[in-house]
This record gives structure tokens, C-alpha cells and sequence, in this order.
């Protein structure tokens, strides 16, 4: 078996895998062809790795796609689970338009950009100034209504399975709970329901390595958005335990497994632990 990675630090320690820096792609395409598994290739490799060398990637594609803009993501939430994000709306940016979503919205509201993470390109929009500045970032409208909630819920999955999932406490400044902006991880139970929701998002979009960004209002769990490329500053073992869940993930999809494949070894790596 032989893989290759485009992100060693991800990927450390991983037995017989070609580690590549990204523009290596073209120097080394005979080995990613016969390649097992691509692992953590840039997106702007995937066209190329997928339908130019037919290989197989993981992230998923679909984690690829979907996490890549924001945009597109929303709009596959709003197919697959209708009931369970915030009123969104996604317009041209032009003067007419910002006009019209000024006078609809409830306000404050959430005004972001279709392609940031790690909390930057998300803004709190609480007055004229706020939404003129930011309809200058970006080449569309994309708001949704503020949420009243002052923590949400990280939850990792990697391949079919949570890895973690834990409360995110509002930074000290408000409005930000991400981490990276100094929100504050509480490991606290969190509801079962959000938990489901993260799942059937996952396993409906086959999304199989992502840190999902669920509200709760009430009894009611509404995604935010998720993000392929996740920190582990939440996550019970850090990189390490991270790692030695995608490496489960990796072998138990790469041997036949069925009837007709009683013996299918087990993983080199020790047995997970459950995910908190």
C-alpha cells in the first residue's frame, strides 16, 4: 500500500507515504498515479489529481467543493436539511440589492465572505457604516440573521465517525466564538441533536473530514458552516489522536470488507478511543 500527502504536518509519521509539497505534482505524477490514496492535496491540485490522474483523494471531494465557498455549501444545507440553518439570503452585489436586504433584515445581522475561515471574513453588521464597509469586501451578499446565542458547538468528524465535540465560548469582545479569535473551549455535554445534525450532514454530503459549526436555539440545532481544515486546539489528543483516526479511517477503506472477506486485518494503529 502506498500513499502520497501534500501536508506533512497532517500527515507525520504515516508509513509508506510519498510526503510532496504541492507544486511537486508534476514532477511526481507517475508515483500519485499508482498511488492508494492522495492525502490533503491544495484545492487548486484536486481538478488535475482527480480527473487527470483518477486519484483517489481525502479529503473527499465533496469536502473539497463544498468546503471551498461558503456559498455552495449554504445552498446544499438548504437541500438536505431546510430546517436547521439561519435565514440566509445570497445576492449580486449591487446597489439595488443592498438596498433591498438592508430593509429586509432583522438587525444586527451577519454578513460574511464566501470564502474565509477561522472567523476572519465574518462581520456583525449594526448599522449603515458597518454594511457599506462591508458590501466594499466582497462581490456578494451573503447575510444571514444573527442568532441569539452566545457559545456554539465545534464537532469533528473524520471518515464516519465524531471525533470530538465540544462548546465554544464567546470570545471577550462578543460576537466571535471561534478559537482562533479567543473563544474559549468548554467540554461540557453537548445535545444529542446537534450531534445528529452533524452527522446527517456529513454522511448526506459525504463530507468525510470537517470541524461542523452547529447552533443551538432552544431545542433546535442550525448549522453555521464547516470547515474542511480545522484546528485542534479542542480536540483531546491533539494531532496525534487526529491522525491515528484518519489512519483508521484510510486502512479500514482500503481492504475489502464483506462476507467473502472474513479476515480482514485489523488496523496497525491501536484501538481508537471514543470520541468525546
Amino acid at each position: 500500500m502506498s500513499w502520497v500527502s501534500f501536508n506533512v504536518f497532517r500527515t507525520l509519521g504515516f508509513a509508506n507515504t510519498l510526503q510532496l509539497k504541492p507544486e511537486e505534482v508534476f514532477k511526481y505524477k507517475a508515483e500519485i498515479g499508482a498511488a492508494d490514496w492522495v492525502l490533503f492535496p491544495e484545492y487548486w491540485q484536486l481538478n488535475s489529481l482527480v480527473y487527470g490522474l483518477k486519484a483517489r483523494v481525502f479529503p473527499s471531494e465533496a469536502s473539497f467543493r463544498l468546503g471551498h465557498n461558503k456559498i455552495e455549501m449554504t445552498r446544499a444545507f438548504e437541500l438536505v436539511a431546510p430546517g436547521n440553518i439561519p435565514c440566509t439570503r445570497i445576492l449580486a452585489n449591487t446597489p439595488e440589492n443592498a438596498a433591498t436586504l438592508w430593509e429586509v433584515m432583522d438587525h444586527p445581522f451577519v454578513g460574511k465572505l464566501p470564502k474565509a475561515s477561522q472567523g476572519n471574513g465574518v462581520w456583525l453588521i449594526d448599522s449603515l457604516q458597518d454594511w457599506r464597509e462591508y458590501q466594499t469586501r466582497t462581490d456578494v451578499l451573503y447575510v444571514q440573521e444573527q442568532l441569539p446565542i452566545d457559545r456554539d458547538i465545534r464537532i469533528v468528524i473524520v471518515g464516519d465517525q465524531v471525533v470530538a465535540a465540544y462548546w465554544r465560548l464567546q470570545a471577550a469582545q462578543g460576537f466571535y466564538n471561534n478559537v482562533s479569535k479567543g473563544g474559549f473551549v468548554d467540554r461540557s455535554a453537548v445535545p444529542q441533536a446537534a450531534v445528529d445534525l452533524a452527522l446527517h450532514l456529513a454522511r448526506t454530503l459525504d463530507v468525510n473530514h470537517a470541524g461542523f459549526d452547529i447552533a443551538m436555539v432552544g431545542e433546535r440545532p442550525y448549522v453555521l458552516e464547516f470547515n474542511r481544515l480545522f484546528g485542534n486546539q479542542g480536540i483531546e489528543g491533539g494531532d496525534a489522536y487526529l491522525r491515528e483516526v484518519i489512519l483508521d479511517y484510510l486502512y479500514r477503506q482500503s481492504v475489502p470488507t464483506g462476507p467473502n472477506f472474513p479476515g480482514r486485518p485489523s488496523s496497525p494503529r491501536r484501538r481508537l478511543r471514543r470520541a468525546a
